[in-house]
Protein backbone atom coordinates (compact mmCIF):
# COMPACT_ATOMS: atom_id res chain seq x y z
CA UNK A 1 0.00 0.00 0.00
CA UNK A 2 1.28 3.29 -0.93
CA UNK A 3 1.22 5.89 2.23
CA UNK A 4 -0.72 8.67 1.97
CA UNK A 5 1.65 11.49 0.54
CA UNK A 6 1.13 15.40 -0.74
CA UNK A 7 2.99 16.31 -3.51
CA UNK A 8 4.56 20.46 -3.72
CA UNK A 9 2.45 22.42 -5.67
CA UNK A 10 4.26 23.15 -9.30
CA UNK A 11 3.60 27.12 -8.78
CA UNK A 12 2.86 28.32 -5.08
CA UNK A 13 -1.05 28.87 -4.36
CA UNK A 14 -1.91 32.28 -4.31
CA UNK A 15 -3.72 32.43 -0.74
CA UNK A 16 -1.31 31.52 2.29
CA UNK A 17 -3.59 29.98 4.28
CA UNK A 18 -5.70 27.87 2.20
CA UNK A 19 -9.30 25.98 3.01
CA UNK A 20 -8.98 22.66 4.75
CA UNK A 21 -9.62 20.03 2.23
CA UNK A 22 -10.80 16.31 3.30
CA UNK A 23 -7.55 14.12 3.31
CA UNK A 24 -7.31 11.45 1.02
CA UNK A 25 -7.53 8.50 3.85
CA UNK A 26 -11.13 10.03 3.55
CA UNK A 27 -12.10 9.95 0.63
CA UNK A 28 -13.50 6.78 0.06
CA UNK A 29 -14.62 5.15 -3.54
CA UNK A 30 -17.68 4.22 -3.12
CA UNK A 31 -18.72 3.61 -6.41
CA UNK A 32 -18.74 -0.19 -7.54
CA UNK A 33 -19.09 -1.28 -3.98
CA UNK A 34 -22.88 -1.65 -3.92
CA UNK A 35 -24.17 -1.77 -0.28
CA UNK A 36 -25.78 -5.23 0.23
CA UNK A 37 -29.85 -5.04 1.17
CA UNK A 38 -30.02 -6.14 4.66
CA UNK A 39 -31.59 -9.39 5.35
CA UNK A 40 -34.41 -10.43 6.78
CA UNK A 41 -34.78 -12.90 10.10
CA UNK A 42 -35.46 -15.99 10.05
CA UNK A 43 -39.17 -15.98 11.26
CA UNK A 44 -40.12 -13.10 8.24
CA UNK A 45 -37.63 -15.37 5.97
CA UNK A 46 -39.85 -18.47 6.63
CA UNK A 47 -42.78 -16.98 6.20
CA UNK A 48 -42.30 -15.09 2.93
CA UNK A 49 -40.83 -18.78 2.05
CA UNK A 50 -43.71 -20.53 3.00
CA UNK A 51 -46.13 -17.80 1.42
CA UNK A 52 -43.99 -18.03 -1.93
CA UNK A 53 -43.96 -22.16 -2.23
CA UNK A 54 -48.23 -21.97 -1.06
CA UNK A 55 -48.48 -19.25 -4.40
CA UNK A 56 -46.35 -21.06 -6.68
CA UNK A 57 -48.55 -24.40 -6.30
CA UNK A 58 -51.28 -22.50 -6.97
CA UNK A 59 -49.76 -20.82 -9.57
CA UNK A 60 -48.47 -24.18 -10.96
CA UNK A 61 -51.69 -26.06 -10.94
CA UNK A 62 -52.99 -22.77 -13.02
CA UNK A 63 -49.71 -23.31 -15.45
CA UNK A 64 -50.26 -26.97 -16.00
CA UNK A 65 -53.35 -26.52 -17.35
CA UNK A 66 -52.85 -23.49 -19.21
CA UNK A 67 -49.96 -25.54 -20.87
CA UNK A 68 -51.54 -28.87 -21.37
CA UNK A 69 -54.76 -27.95 -22.41
CA UNK A 70 -53.58 -25.25 -24.64
CA UNK A 71 -51.11 -27.15 -25.98
CA UNK A 72 -52.79 -30.27 -26.88
CA UNK A 73 -55.96 -28.12 -28.45
CA UNK A 74 -53.65 -25.86 -30.42
CA UNK A 75 -51.56 -28.58 -31.56
CA UNK A 76 -54.56 -30.54 -32.18
CA UNK A 77 -56.26 -28.07 -34.35
CA UNK A 78 -53.36 -27.35 -36.27
CA UNK A 79 -55.01 -29.31 -39.41
CA UNK A 80 -57.70 -26.58 -39.63
CA UNK A 81 -55.65 -23.75 -38.67
CA UNK A 82 -57.70 -22.49 -35.71
CA UNK A 83 -54.93 -24.69 -33.69
CA UNK A 84 -52.59 -21.38 -34.23
CA UNK A 85 -55.14 -19.04 -32.82
CA UNK A 86 -54.98 -21.56 -29.95
CA UNK A 87 -51.27 -21.52 -29.72
CA UNK A 88 -50.89 -17.88 -29.54
CA UNK A 89 -53.48 -17.89 -27.10
CA UNK A 90 -51.73 -20.14 -24.51
CA UNK A 91 -48.07 -18.26 -25.04
CA UNK A 92 -49.92 -14.92 -24.17
CA UNK A 93 -51.49 -16.65 -21.08
CA UNK A 94 -48.09 -18.56 -19.91
CA UNK A 95 -46.82 -14.87 -20.36
CA UNK A 96 -48.61 -13.03 -18.27
CA UNK A 97 -48.61 -16.00 -15.68
CA UNK A 98 -44.46 -15.53 -16.37
CA UNK A 99 -44.84 -12.29 -14.95
CA UNK A 100 -46.94 -12.74 -11.97
CA UNK A 101 -43.85 -15.50 -11.09
CA UNK A 102 -41.28 -12.77 -11.40
CA UNK A 103 -43.26 -10.43 -9.09
CA UNK A 104 -43.15 -13.22 -6.69
CA UNK A 105 -39.54 -14.11 -7.18
CA UNK A 106 -39.01 -10.32 -6.29
CA UNK A 107 -41.44 -9.65 -3.66
CA UNK A 108 -41.51 -12.80 -1.40
CA UNK A 109 -38.04 -14.19 -2.67
CA UNK A 110 -35.94 -10.76 -3.26
CA UNK A 111 -34.34 -11.43 -6.66
CA UNK A 112 -33.67 -8.86 -9.56
CA UNK A 113 -35.93 -11.42 -12.05
CA UNK A 114 -35.92 -8.63 -14.92
CA UNK A 115 -38.42 -8.52 -17.79
CA UNK A 116 -36.78 -9.42 -21.04
CA UNK A 117 -37.69 -7.66 -24.23
CA UNK A 118 -40.21 -9.89 -26.13
CA UNK A 119 -40.42 -10.26 -29.94
CA UNK A 120 -42.45 -7.60 -31.57
CA UNK A 121 -43.89 -7.66 -35.04
CA UNK A 122 -42.07 -4.69 -36.92
CA UNK A 123 -44.30 -1.12 -37.71
CA UNK A 124 -46.79 -1.78 -40.39
CA UNK A 125 -46.66 -5.77 -40.49
CA UNK A 126 -50.08 -7.45 -40.98
CA UNK A 127 -52.54 -8.81 -38.69
CA UNK A 128 -51.54 -12.44 -39.62
CA UNK A 129 -47.57 -11.71 -38.91
CA UNK A 130 -48.78 -9.67 -35.54
CA UNK A 131 -50.60 -12.73 -34.54
CA UNK A 132 -47.65 -15.25 -35.59
CA UNK A 133 -44.81 -12.85 -33.94
CA UNK A 134 -45.19 -14.37 -30.35
CA UNK A 135 -44.89 -18.09 -31.76
CA UNK A 136 -41.09 -17.01 -32.62
CA UNK A 137 -40.16 -15.78 -29.73
CA UNK A 138 -37.82 -18.01 -27.60
CA UNK A 139 -39.26 -16.90 -24.58
CA UNK A 140 -42.57 -17.30 -25.03
CA UNK A 141 -41.82 -20.38 -25.35
CA UNK A 142 -40.05 -20.49 -22.32
CA UNK A 143 -43.25 -19.40 -20.51
CA UNK A 144 -44.86 -22.36 -21.72
CA UNK A 145 -42.68 -24.81 -20.07
CA UNK A 146 -41.88 -22.97 -16.44
CA UNK A 147 -45.88 -24.04 -16.84
CA UNK A 148 -45.21 -27.62 -16.38
CA UNK A 149 -41.77 -27.53 -14.71
CA UNK A 150 -43.00 -25.13 -12.46
CA UNK A 151 -46.04 -27.29 -11.35
CA UNK A 152 -43.32 -30.16 -10.76
CA UNK A 153 -41.17 -27.78 -8.58
CA UNK A 154 -44.08 -26.15 -6.76
CA UNK A 155 -46.00 -29.19 -5.81
CA UNK A 156 -42.69 -31.11 -4.39
CA UNK A 157 -41.73 -28.35 -2.43
CA UNK A 158 -45.24 -27.84 -0.92
CA UNK A 159 -45.65 -30.82 -0.08
CA UNK A 160 -42.26 -31.55 1.52
CA UNK A 161 -42.80 -28.03 3.33
CA UNK A 162 -46.56 -28.75 4.10
CA UNK A 163 -45.40 -32.14 5.69
CA UNK A 164 -42.84 -30.15 7.73
CA UNK A 165 -44.86 -27.20 9.49
CA UNK A 166 -47.50 -30.64 10.11
CA UNK A 167 -44.50 -32.38 12.03
CA UNK A 168 -43.95 -29.45 14.08
CA UNK A 169 -47.53 -29.03 14.83
CA UNK A 170 -47.91 -32.54 15.88
CA UNK A 171 -45.10 -32.67 17.94
CA UNK A 172 -45.53 -29.50 20.11
CA UNK A 173 -49.36 -30.02 20.79
CA UNK A 174 -49.41 -33.84 20.97
CA UNK A 175 -49.49 -33.32 24.82
CA UNK A 176 -52.36 -31.47 24.46
CA UNK A 177 -54.68 -33.09 22.40
CA UNK A 178 -53.72 -36.93 23.26
CA UNK A 179 -56.14 -37.12 26.05
CA UNK A 180 -58.68 -37.25 23.35
CA UNK A 181 -57.73 -40.29 21.55
CA UNK A 182 -59.19 -43.40 22.42
CA UNK A 183 -57.65 -46.00 24.64
CA UNK A 184 -56.74 -49.37 22.30
CA UNK A 185 -54.43 -52.03 20.86
CA UNK A 186 -53.12 -49.67 18.32
CA UNK A 187 -49.38 -48.94 19.23
CA UNK A 188 -47.52 -45.64 19.18
CA UNK A 189 -44.94 -44.27 17.27
CA UNK A 190 -42.47 -44.93 21.02
CA UNK A 191 -43.42 -48.86 20.81
CA UNK A 192 -43.24 -48.96 17.16
CA UNK A 193 -39.78 -47.61 17.92
CA UNK A 194 -39.37 -49.32 21.44
CA UNK A 195 -38.12 -46.28 23.02
CA UNK A 196 -41.34 -47.20 26.01
CA UNK A 197 -44.66 -47.61 26.06
CA UNK A 198 -47.41 -45.03 27.57
CA UNK A 199 -48.35 -42.03 26.64
CA UNK A 200 -46.30 -40.45 28.91
CA UNK A 201 -43.75 -41.91 26.69
CA UNK A 202 -45.08 -41.22 23.68
CA UNK A 203 -46.08 -37.53 24.45
CA UNK A 204 -42.44 -37.14 25.43
CA UNK A 205 -41.38 -38.70 21.87
CA UNK A 206 -43.35 -36.66 19.72
CA UNK A 207 -42.11 -33.46 21.42
CA UNK A 208 -38.99 -33.93 20.69
CA UNK A 209 -39.81 -34.89 16.82
CA UNK A 210 -41.44 -31.91 17.05
CA UNK A 211 -38.40 -30.03 18.42
CA UNK A 212 -36.21 -31.48 15.63
CA UNK A 213 -38.92 -30.25 13.01
CA UNK A 214 -39.41 -26.75 14.33
CA UNK A 215 -35.29 -26.45 14.52
CA UNK A 216 -35.11 -27.95 11.13
CA UNK A 217 -37.87 -25.72 9.43
CA UNK A 218 -36.11 -22.91 8.46
CA UNK A 219 -33.77 -24.86 6.86
CA UNK A 220 -35.98 -27.01 4.99
CA UNK A 221 -38.52 -24.54 3.71
CA UNK A 222 -35.56 -22.66 2.13
CA UNK A 223 -33.98 -25.17 0.21
CA UNK A 224 -37.38 -25.76 -1.40
CA UNK A 225 -38.28 -22.09 -2.18
CA UNK A 226 -34.74 -21.95 -3.21
CA UNK A 227 -35.10 -25.00 -5.79
CA UNK A 228 -38.49 -23.56 -6.87
CA UNK A 229 -36.83 -19.67 -7.25
CA UNK A 230 -34.11 -21.17 -8.75
CA UNK A 231 -35.72 -22.97 -11.99
CA UNK A 232 -37.87 -20.12 -12.15
CA UNK A 233 -35.35 -17.88 -12.78
CA UNK A 234 -33.41 -19.67 -15.18
CA UNK A 235 -36.11 -20.29 -17.32
CA UNK A 236 -37.86 -16.85 -17.02
CA UNK A 237 -35.52 -14.15 -16.35
CA UNK A 238 -31.77 -15.93 -17.31
CA UNK A 239 -32.66 -14.60 -21.21
CA UNK A 240 -33.33 -11.17 -20.07
CA UNK A 241 -29.69 -10.66 -18.30
CA UNK A 242 -28.25 -12.28 -21.79
CA UNK A 243 -30.12 -9.68 -23.49
CA UNK A 244 -28.66 -6.41 -20.57
CA UNK A 245 -25.54 -7.81 -21.19
CA UNK A 246 -25.27 -8.11 -25.49
CA UNK A 247 -27.08 -4.34 -25.01
CA UNK A 248 -24.32 -2.99 -22.95
CA UNK A 249 -21.99 -4.61 -24.98
CA UNK A 250 -23.53 -2.90 -27.89
CA UNK A 251 -23.79 0.25 -26.16
CA UNK A 252 -19.69 0.26 -24.64
CA UNK A 253 -18.67 -0.67 -27.69
CA UNK A 254 -20.68 2.57 -29.80
CA UNK A 255 -19.35 4.70 -26.78
CA UNK A 256 -16.01 3.27 -27.71
CA UNK A 257 -16.20 4.06 -31.33
CA UNK A 258 -17.48 7.89 -30.41
CA UNK A 259 -14.25 8.15 -27.90
CA UNK A 260 -12.30 6.95 -30.32
CA UNK A 261 -13.46 9.37 -32.91
CA UNK A 262 -13.87 12.85 -31.06
CA UNK A 263 -10.05 11.61 -29.74
CA UNK A 264 -9.16 11.58 -33.35
CA UNK A 265 -10.76 14.63 -33.76
CA UNK A 266 -9.10 16.17 -31.23
CA UNK A 267 -5.66 15.20 -32.45
CA UNK A 268 -6.27 16.31 -35.87
CA UNK A 269 -7.34 19.96 -34.75
CA UNK A 270 -4.51 19.84 -32.33
CA UNK A 271 -1.94 19.21 -34.78
CA UNK A 272 -3.09 21.46 -37.24
CA UNK A 273 -3.38 24.25 -34.96
CA UNK A 274 -0.27 23.71 -33.36
CA UNK A 275 2.57 21.75 -34.88
CA UNK A 276 1.64 22.01 -38.14
CA UNK A 277 1.00 25.94 -37.93
CA UNK A 278 4.69 26.12 -36.17
CA UNK A 279 6.44 23.70 -39.01
CA UNK A 280 4.58 25.57 -42.16
CA UNK A 281 6.46 28.88 -40.46
CA UNK A 282 9.79 27.15 -39.71
CA UNK A 283 10.02 26.08 -43.45
CA UNK A 284 9.29 30.00 -44.45
CA UNK A 285 12.01 30.85 -42.25
CA UNK A 286 14.40 28.63 -43.90
CA UNK A 287 13.43 29.73 -47.04
CA UNK A 288 14.47 33.09 -46.07
CA UNK A 289 17.42 32.01 -44.20
CA UNK A 290 18.59 30.39 -47.97
CA UNK A 291 18.39 33.60 -49.35
CA UNK A 292 19.67 36.02 -47.35
CA UNK A 293 22.46 33.82 -46.57
CA UNK A 294 24.87 35.23 -48.90
CA UNK A 295 23.64 39.06 -49.34
CA UNK A 296 22.87 39.36 -44.90
CA UNK A 297 24.77 36.38 -43.25
CA UNK A 298 24.03 38.61 -39.31
CA UNK A 299 20.00 38.66 -40.34
CA UNK A 300 20.50 34.74 -41.95
CA UNK A 301 21.73 34.06 -38.77
CA UNK A 302 19.38 35.44 -36.53
CA UNK A 303 16.37 33.62 -38.78
CA UNK A 304 18.09 30.80 -38.04
CA UNK A 305 17.73 30.94 -34.18
CA UNK A 306 14.34 31.71 -34.67
CA UNK A 307 13.85 28.48 -36.76
CA UNK A 308 16.03 26.62 -34.14
CA UNK A 309 13.37 28.10 -31.79
CA UNK A 310 10.28 27.44 -33.03
CA UNK A 311 11.64 23.43 -33.83
CA UNK A 312 11.91 23.09 -30.26
CA UNK A 313 8.54 24.40 -29.33
CA UNK A 314 7.33 22.08 -32.00
CA UNK A 315 8.82 18.71 -30.45
CA UNK A 316 7.86 19.98 -26.88
CA UNK A 317 3.99 19.97 -28.70
CA UNK A 318 4.27 16.90 -30.55
CA UNK A 319 5.52 15.21 -27.23
CA UNK A 320 2.69 16.90 -25.39
CA UNK A 321 0.43 15.70 -28.11
CA UNK A 322 2.00 12.04 -28.08
CA UNK A 323 1.05 12.54 -23.88
CA UNK A 324 -2.24 12.62 -24.62
CA UNK A 325 -2.07 9.89 -26.85
CA UNK A 326 -0.06 6.86 -24.92
CA UNK A 327 1.94 8.56 -22.32
CA UNK A 328 5.28 6.32 -22.52
CA UNK A 329 5.79 6.50 -18.54
CA UNK A 330 2.33 4.46 -18.17
CA UNK A 331 3.57 2.31 -21.38
CA UNK A 332 7.05 1.56 -20.18
CA UNK A 333 6.56 1.98 -16.36
CA UNK A 334 3.15 1.25 -15.51
CA UNK A 335 0.52 3.02 -13.76
CA UNK A 336 1.30 4.20 -10.20
CA UNK A 337 4.74 6.01 -11.88
CA UNK A 338 2.23 7.46 -14.75
CA UNK A 339 0.33 8.61 -11.41
CA UNK A 340 2.77 10.12 -9.66
CA UNK A 341 4.27 12.06 -12.96
CA UNK A 342 0.59 13.43 -12.67
CA UNK A 343 0.85 14.70 -9.03
CA UNK A 344 4.18 16.28 -9.84
CA UNK A 345 2.52 18.48 -12.53
CA UNK A 346 -0.25 19.34 -10.67
CA UNK A 347 -1.09 23.07 -9.74
CA UNK A 348 -2.41 22.26 -6.33
CA UNK A 349 -1.19 20.27 -3.66
CA UNK A 350 -2.34 17.00 -3.50
CA UNK A 351 -2.68 14.19 -1.03
CA UNK A 352 -2.71 10.66 -2.77
CA UNK A 353 -3.45 7.15 -1.66
CA UNK A 354 -3.05 4.56 -4.32
CA UNK A 355 -3.31 0.91 -3.57
CA UNK A 356 -3.26 -0.08 -7.02
CA UNK A 357 -1.87 -3.78 -8.45
CA UNK A 358 1.80 -3.03 -10.36
CA UNK A 359 0.76 -4.06 -13.29
CA UNK A 360 -2.80 -4.03 -15.31
CA UNK A 361 -4.49 -4.38 -18.62
CA UNK A 362 -3.48 -1.64 -21.01
CA UNK A 363 -6.56 -0.54 -21.22
CA UNK A 364 -7.60 0.12 -17.58
CA UNK A 365 -4.12 1.65 -17.14
CA UNK A 366 -5.07 4.29 -19.87
CA UNK A 367 -9.04 5.09 -18.52
CA UNK A 368 -7.43 5.51 -15.42
CA UNK A 369 -4.52 7.58 -16.38
CA UNK A 370 -7.14 9.81 -18.41
CA UNK A 371 -9.41 10.23 -15.55
CA UNK A 372 -6.95 11.37 -13.17
CA UNK A 373 -5.59 13.59 -16.00
CA UNK A 374 -8.99 15.54 -17.11
CA UNK A 375 -9.74 16.00 -13.29
CA UNK A 376 -6.01 17.72 -12.68
CA UNK A 377 -7.02 20.08 -15.59
CA UNK A 378 -10.65 20.74 -14.34
CA UNK A 379 -8.88 21.60 -11.33
CA UNK A 380 -6.59 23.26 -13.02
CA UNK A 381 -8.87 25.28 -15.41
CA UNK A 382 -12.05 25.83 -13.66
CA UNK A 383 -12.58 24.88 -9.91
CA UNK A 384 -9.64 27.96 -8.04
CA UNK A 385 -9.23 24.82 -5.62
CA UNK A 386 -6.20 25.37 -3.83
CA UNK A 387 -6.03 21.98 -2.29
CA UNK A 388 -6.70 18.20 -3.83
CA UNK A 389 -7.30 14.93 -3.02
CA UNK A 390 -6.60 11.23 -4.89
CA UNK A 391 -7.64 8.17 -4.22
CA UNK A 392 -7.11 4.99 -6.46
CA UNK A 393 -7.79 1.73 -5.07
CA UNK A 394 -8.73 -2.21 -7.03
CA UNK A 395 -10.72 -4.34 -5.20
CA UNK A 396 -14.03 -6.58 -6.04
CA UNK A 397 -12.00 -6.67 -9.46
CA UNK A 398 -12.77 -2.72 -10.15
CA UNK A 399 -10.74 -0.08 -10.27
CA UNK A 400 -12.09 2.61 -8.38
CA UNK A 401 -11.01 6.43 -8.90
CA UNK A 402 -12.32 9.94 -6.45
CA UNK A 403 -10.44 12.91 -7.14
CA UNK A 404 -12.07 15.67 -4.69
CA UNK A 405 -11.28 19.50 -4.70
CA UNK A 406 -12.32 22.22 -2.33
CA UNK A 407 -13.25 24.76 -5.48
CA UNK A 408 -16.34 26.61 -6.71
CA UNK A 409 -18.07 23.58 -7.46
CA UNK A 410 -20.56 23.44 -10.29
CA UNK A 411 -19.18 20.74 -12.73
CA UNK A 412 -21.23 18.71 -14.57
CA UNK A 413 -21.29 15.70 -17.39
CA UNK A 414 -24.40 17.17 -19.09
CA UNK A 415 -22.41 20.39 -20.01
CA UNK A 416 -20.50 19.25 -22.75
CA UNK A 417 -17.01 19.64 -21.55
CA UNK A 418 -14.20 17.41 -20.75
CA UNK A 419 -16.34 15.18 -18.57
CA UNK A 420 -18.52 14.45 -21.39
CA UNK A 421 -15.81 12.77 -22.75
CA UNK A 422 -14.24 11.38 -19.90
CA UNK A 423 -17.98 9.57 -19.36
CA UNK A 424 -17.69 8.32 -22.89
CA UNK A 425 -14.29 6.84 -22.52
CA UNK A 426 -15.53 4.91 -19.74
CA UNK A 427 -18.33 3.62 -21.33
CA UNK A 428 -16.43 2.14 -23.99
CA UNK A 429 -14.87 -0.20 -21.24
CA UNK A 430 -18.04 -0.87 -19.38
CA UNK A 431 -16.80 1.90 -16.82
CA UNK A 432 -19.08 4.81 -14.69
CA UNK A 433 -18.43 8.02 -14.28
CA UNK A 434 -19.98 9.93 -11.24
CA UNK A 435 -19.47 13.88 -10.84
CA UNK A 436 -20.87 15.34 -7.35
CA UNK A 437 -19.98 19.55 -7.57
CA UNK A 438 -22.72 21.22 -6.22
CA UNK A 439 -22.06 25.32 -6.39
CA UNK A 440 -19.36 26.75 -3.81
CA UNK A 441 -18.08 23.10 -3.96
CA UNK A 442 -16.54 20.51 -3.10
CA UNK A 443 -16.45 18.91 -6.16
CA UNK A 444 -16.41 15.09 -6.13
CA UNK A 445 -15.50 12.98 -9.32
CA UNK A 446 -16.05 9.25 -8.81
CA UNK A 447 -15.20 6.52 -11.43
CA UNK A 448 -14.76 2.88 -11.93
CA UNK A 449 -14.37 -0.11 -14.46
CA UNK A 450 -13.25 -3.69 -14.43
CA UNK A 451 -10.20 -4.43 -13.64
CA UNK A 452 -9.87 -6.55 -16.22
CA UNK A 453 -8.35 -10.79 -15.68
CA UNK A 454 -4.38 -9.30 -16.61
CA UNK A 455 -4.24 -7.67 -12.99
CA UNK A 456 -0.99 -8.59 -11.28
CA UNK A 457 0.05 -7.99 -7.88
Amino acid sequence: MTPTVTQPPTQPPTDPAPAPVTPARSVEPRAGRPVAPARPGVVRRLVRDTAYLASGLVLGVVGLCVSVAGLAAGLGLLVVWVGLAVLVGTVLLSRGLAHVQRSQLRTLQGRPAPLPTYLVAPAGSGPVRRLLTPLRDPQSWLDVLWGLVGFVTGLAGSCLAAAWWAAVANGLTYWFWQQWLPEGDTSGLVELVGWGEGRRDESLLQLGVGLVALVTLPLVVRACAAVHAGVADTLLSSRARLQSEVRQVADSRTSARLAEADSLRRLERDIHDGPQQRLVRLTMDLGRARRQLAQDPDRAAAILDEALQQARDTVGELRALSRGIAPPLLVDRGLRVALEEQLQRATVPVASHVEIPDRLPPHVETTVYFVVAEAFTNIAKHSGAQRAALAVTHAGGRVAVVVQDDGAGGAHVAKGSGLAGLAQRLAGVEGTLDVDSPPGGPTVLRATLPAGDDARP
